[in-house]
């Protein structure tokens, strides 16, 4: 079923080539019917991969895949399909990914240990592998280093938009390019990631030194995203580093400031991302953005947060447009961390409504109310016991998450 595209939906930027890393889509017809439903990769001999998975304890065979092949810090393809998820699929789901790595692998010329892969949709049906198997020779064949857009189209599922951001940074004098395309609307509380984010850059940079950029990079972003407190069984991120650019050698005794600007711009490119799967959340109608300030930690900061953005309570109230600061009050006071009611401040808009326990004397509810009416909404609390502070995003609560999931089926 097509839903309407999020009001709160961005265009997709204008995707560099990107040299070592070319992709193209295909027609598989495994769930959907008049759509490209598989993207494919293929990188450059030498290519190295970083990836964080979800921490589901019932994630998909590809999630499992990818755990094992990652070992070997080697890329030479990457596989995804759109509208079936191979989770809960036992015996024959690991089938379906050794099939389908060892089929990539014979197109590529690479061993099936260098091939990844990663599935999305519905949960506990078969994978129908023949019709991948027989997608993926004319998908292959048709790659360019050009198709990102495309490729961002293949692997959506209820997302309303396609999702891509691309940066450059500067190893030395050298510039490198970043691109990344992401999916995921719904069954977003990412205990790592979003459902799917795959992410090139050409630079030449060893798998343990790009494992560690990717996991702090992750950590600021998709980490920092709910739609519905729901964490997915096939979150994957994976980034793969082509080394086709010509910059000074990048090791693990390489001082920070050699990869200072490369990890500041991946950093914007998996925000970009994170911020995009907040924005297209299911039947979002506003983007939120929750601040905590005045925590014990930056630790305990973000679990405040995060209870705020999952709240039901909130999120509806949201929806509604209501100013209804003492249920904020409420998701601060159940997330289980230390909070002081009479030291606690609440501002939405940039307007405090209520200070050490009680209402802001003079209070005037018409600007909050003026400011919830818009597409973002911006949410302050400050705990008063500290320096520690986090940010979070999330959207709105409505109906149309409800009409989403209960026809996903069907």
């Amino acid at each position: 079923m097509a839903h309407p595209v999020s009001p709160l939906a961005l265009p997709l930027p204008e995707m560099p080539a990107l040299a070592g890393a070319e992709c193209a889509s295909a027609a598989a017809g495994i769930r959907y019917k008049g759509r490209e439903d598989v993207t494919v990769f293929r990188f450059a001999p030498g290519t190295t991969v970083a990836g964080v998975f979800t921490r589901n304890k019932c994630p998909g065979a590809p999630v499992d895949w990818c755990r094992a092949v990652l070992k070997g810090g080697r890329a030479r393809a990457l596989v995804v399909n759109a509208g079936n998820s191979n989770v809960f699929t036992g015996k024959a789901g690991q089938e379906a990914c050794a099939r389908t790595a060892e089929a990539a692998a014979g197109l590529v010329g690479c061993k099936p240990g260098e091939v990844f892969l990663a599935s999305t949709g519905v949960i506990g049906e078969k994978l129908p592998t023949e019709r991948l198997l027989a997608a993926l020779p004319g998908a292959f064949g048709a790659l360019a280093e050009d198709r990102w857009a495309a490729a961002a189209r293949a692997i959506m599922t209820t997302d309303t938009f396609p999702k891509a951001a691309t940066r450059t940074a500067r190893i030395g004098d050298a510039e490198v390019t970043i691109n990344g395309i992401a999916k995921g609307s719904g069954m977003i509380a990412p205990d790592m990631a979003t459902m799917l984010c795959f992410l090139a850059t050409d630079a030449k940079i060893p798998a343990p030194v790009l494992q560690r950029l990717l996991a702090k990079g992750v950590n600021a972003s998709f980490n920092c995203v709910t739609v519905d407190s729901d964490t997915s069984t096939s979150d994957t991120v994976l980034l793969f580093a082509t080394g086709q650019a010509k910059h000074p050698r990048v090791t693990a005794a390489s001082p920070p400031a050699l990869l200072r600007d490369f990890a500041r711009a991946l950093g914007e490119v998996l925000h970009d991302l994170a911020l995009m799967v907040a924005r297209d959340g299911e039947g979002a109608q506003k983007l939120v953005t929750v601040k905590v300030t005045g925590a014990v930690s930056a630790a305990s900061a973000r679990r405040i947060a995060m209870s705020i953005a999952n709240s039901p309570l909130v999120k509806t109230a949201i929806a509604g447009e209501d100013a209804n600061w003492g249920r904020i009050v409420m998701a601060v006071g159940k997330a289980g961390e230390p909070a002081d009611r009479d030291r606690l401040s609440v501002a939405v808009g940039g307007v405090w409504m209520a200070r050490e326990g009680g209402v802001v004397p003079g209070y005037d509810e018409a600007p909050v109310v003026a400011h919830m009416k818009g597409r973002e909404v911006e949410i302050t609390v400050d705990i008063g016991l500290g320096r520690g502070k986090a940010t979070v995003w999330t959207c709105d609560l409505t109906h149309g998450y409800i009409d989403i999931n209960g026809s996903y089926r069907s």
